[in-house]
């Protein structure tokens, strides 16, 4: 177990790290925290050190960079765990929005931790949340996958796992591969499942693409498209899981459907006959008395 009080090592001079977001597109998202931290850091831990400097010009940062990214965090981490421990409080930012998401960061943290040294998270702009409070789908649950696979038999295996969530699900995806994406998703989630496009977030260009992973699949292979992703599918409706789930189980007597939830869901015989039950419309007890041959 790990407990981190964040500002009683501060007030000891003890170094820390902060994850400071970045606008994902307009500049004027930068919170005034984040200004302030960046100006008081010892060094900014940057993924790219030349798009990091026109945000540091902006703002007349005079902070100095290193640079910190998929290709050389391992070298890295230990110079700046080394630092930290001397006392420097470390400022790390990604390309845009939050380290650690779909960028560089996740290791350094890990690190930090192990070394005990603090770890403060600023709030900010983060893609996938814009987008999906705007987009019209339920926002109240959803799972953030990021980037998907780029083989195709590698993409329609993942899209097969997440096909029967019923929450919102989020991804990103550049513009060169989006089309092809759509017609996978159309392919494994339906071609009616509502979804949406959204592109150029907080720029001038923003634009929603909302409708159905066909309509939005068509649209794309007439229209070309420009600027990061950022893909939002809707969950299964329950009667169309319900559907699905049918036919799996068609075949099987009760105590072999009670069996095979069991192993498909790895839960307990008693969450299994509540399932079963639902599934076949039957009362729990009858279910469990079968099942245990009461």
């Amino acid at each position: 177990m790990n407990k981190q009080k964040s500002f009683d090592k501060l007030k000891a001079n003890e170094g820390a790290l902060y994850l400071v977001p970045t606008p994902i597109g307009n500049l004027q998202d930068m919170t005034y925290r984040a200004i302030d931290m960046l100006h008081k850091a010892s060094i900014i831990a940057s993924e790219d050190t030349r798009n990091t400097q026109k945000l540091l010009n902006h703002f007349e940062i005079k902070t100095p960079q290193i640079s910190f990214h998929d290709h050389n965090f391992r070298e890295r981490i230990p110079e700046l765990i080394g630092r930290m421990l001397e006392g420097e409080m470390i400022a790390q930012v990604s390309d845009a929005g939050m380290p650690s998401i779909s960028d560089p960061g996740h290791e350094l943290v890990v690190a930090c931790i192990e070394a005990d040294i603090s770890v403060v998270a600023l709030p900010g702009a983060t893609a996938g949340v814009t987008a999906l409070v705007a987009s019209g789908l339920p926002a109240d649950q959803f799972t953030f996958y990021g980037f998907l696979p780029r083989k195709k038999s590698e993409q329609l295996t993942e899209l097969t796992k997440l096909k029967d969530k019923l929450e919102t699900t989020i991804f990103y995806e550049s513009p060169y591969r989006v089309k092809t994406t759509f017609m996978n998703m159309a392919t494994v989630f339906g071609d009616e499942r509502p979804a949406v496009l959204c592109r150029e977030l907080t720029k001038l260009h923003e634009e929603y693409l909302r409708g159905t992973l066909l309509e939005i699949a068509t649209y794309l292979e007439e229209n070309d498209i420009k600027g990061e992703c950022c893909i939002l599918v809707g969950g299964i409706s329950e009667s169309q899981l319900l559907e699905e789930e049918q036919s799996t189980w068609e075949g099987l007597n009760v105590l072999e459907h009670i069996e095979e939830v069991m192993q498909l869901s790895q839960v307990s015989s008693k969450e299994a006959i509540k399932k079963v039950a639902k599934l076949r419309g039957l009362k729990k007890q009858e279910v469990y008395s079968e099942y245990h041959q009461d």
